[in-house]
């Protein structure tokens, strides 16, 4: 398969300093390379997320130049960025907004990817690191949620550390490790600190090995068909999606800049705004949004261990999905029952997080009362994640495995370009 012309310095500057250090070549061949002509408006979340990890990178640096990782002083310089620091007002809510806006353009790729087969051979390393990145960004939101030092910072540290006092023999050494001590306190808030300034830095290191991963098999499309002529089937990354992500990302920004300018605390829970207090417990102890499908299967098993290993479990199951999935069609536009399967997936996760956020104990639905308490009775958030648990987990393990076995795809186009021109007569 032939591709673009590589990069060719005119100048005398450009040849020398392309003989020592081919910085201009390595941008070059980066946004210079063949691109399936019908990538949509879905394979522009890749930059949507660069531009906001670059942005809470910034944010991040200025923030940690004004905060204090001490029990006794974190919550108040939360409250000196934002009041008294030139900006404070803004970067303080781009940082914490900025987080959800990240997680949520996340899951749209990671879905994206499932959909249109972006997992299978021969991405399936492209698909690995995405999801070491997933649970390094997972890693650092929980201890950046942690730093305001509210009510549920201490809560949820306190809650999602002891988890780890579950597994057998190593449980209580590690914990203990987490928290640098016996408790939640100083020592933790002090490494926690610590690791979600570094974290940052290595999703950054892994985003770069993720494009060269990109780079190598090239970019997957919605039809799943490979590129078979690479001037009939593609176009040069610049300038022709550069332009479309550039569009895609001032549209992300305005719902962004919407959030950070006239809601900045409609994705918190007002209890983080009360300082920690470890003789108070929260009524009902929640996560942030983008974890909640995770806490409603760790509170769908009795079993504390076995909660923690089904929590865990689902994101270590993304890790073998392109072998899971044995379909030899990448996109399930041409799978009906695939598709039919994944859009039922995708509103089990959205269920998991509606659980999530609620009691174990309150109803979905009632179906009566108590004869003799008189208190409604039906179908519990605790049964409702539960039944949403064991879809999440059949999806990867059974219904992929099964369907690419049994089910008849449609018939696909014989190339990109057909489907793209598919009135176009056909040239010599």
């Amino acid at each position: 398969m032939s591709s673009y012309p590589g990069y060719d310095p005119k100048s005398g500057f450009e040849k020398w300093l392309d003989a020592r250090l081919p910085i201009i070549r390595l941008g070059y061949d980066t946004f210079i390379f063949p691109t399936p002509r019908n990538l949509n408006y879905w394979w522009t979340f890749g930059a949507i997320l660069a531009v906001i990890l670059m942005s809470q990178i910034i944010t991040g640096i200025i923030l940690a130049m004004h905060y204090v990782p001490h029990v006794d002083l974190a919550f108040d310089s939360i409250q000196h960025i934002k009041r008294d620091v030139n900006f404070g007002w803004m970067l303080q809510p781009m940082h914490a907004v900025g987080a959800s806006m990240m997680f949520l353009a996340v899951y749209i790729h990671m879905f994206r990817g499932i959909y249109y087969g972006s997992h299978k051979s021969p991405r399936e390393v492209l698909w690995i690191v995405g999801v070491v990145i997933y649970l390094l960004m997972m890693a650092t939101g929980f201890m950046g949620y942690v730093l305001p030092w509210g009510q549920m910072s201490f809560w949820g540290a306190t809650v999602i550390t002891n988890l780890f006092g579950a597994f057998p023999l190593v449980g209580e050494s590690l914990t203990n490790w987490l928290w640098g001590g016996f408790a939640v306190d100083d020592p933790t808030l002090n490494r926690f600190f610590s690791l979600h300034f570094v974290l940052p830095f290595a999703i950054l290191g892994l985003v770069m090995l993720h494009v060269w991963a990109l780079h190598v098999p090239g970019n997957n499309n919605p039809t799943g068909v490979s590129v078979k002529n690479v001037d009939k089937d593609t176009l040069p990354f610049h300038p022709y999606y550069t332009i479309k992500d550039a569009f895609a990302i001032v549209v992300f920004l305005m719902v962004f800049v919407a959030f950070v300018f006239f809601i900045p605390d409609a994705l918190n829970h007002p209890d983080n705004y009360i300082r920690a207090n470890p003789l108070v417990t929260p009524p009902h102890i929640v996560p942030e949004w983008y974890y909640l499908p995770f806490y409603a299967m760790l509170r769908a098993v009795p079993n504390k261990l076995g909660g923690v290993i089904t929590m865990f479990g689902a994101i270590a199951v993304l890790f073998v999905l392109p072998w899971l999935d044995t379909s030899k069609v990448r996109s399930m536009r041409y799978r009906p029952l695939a598709k039919l399967f994944f859009i039922i997936f995708v509103l089990a996760c959205i269920g998991l997080g509606w659980a999530g956020a609620k009691s174990p104990t309150d109803l979905v639905f009632a179906t009566g009362t108590d004869a003799a308490t008189g208190a409604p009775v039906g179908f519990s958030f605790l049964w409702f994640a539960r039944i949403l648990t064991l879809y999440y987990y059949a999806f990867f393990v059974v219904i992929l495995p099964v369907l690419g076995l049994v089910e008849k795809p449609k018939d696909r186009p014989e190339s990109i370009q057909k489907s793209v021109l598919k009135s176009a007569p056909e040239e010599a």
